[in-house]
């Protein structure tokens, strides 16, 4: 066994959960939005949380802040 393979586990474990997360919120926010081209990226693709956190930042808060003017 390699002298390297704890800190090799670790990270992977913390690598997944990382993803999880931010996909998981990802796919929640991209549902209940009903925005079906993202929720299908979002679940196909595995990109370390890089395109889950583009959709939470860059695309739900401009939709989120529209909603709340149009109130």
């Amino acid at each position: 066994m390699h002298i390297w393979a704890p800190f090799y586990m670790v990270l992977i474990t913390v690598a997944i959960v990382w993803e999880l997360v931010w996909k998981g919120i990802a796919l929640w926010r991209a549902g209940r939005n009903n925005d079906l081209t993202w929720f299908i990226f979002i679940f196909i693709f595995n990109t370390l949380g890089i395109l889950p956190i583009i959709y939470i930042f860059a695309v739900d808060r401009p939709k989120q802040k529209m909603q709340q003017q149009n109130f």
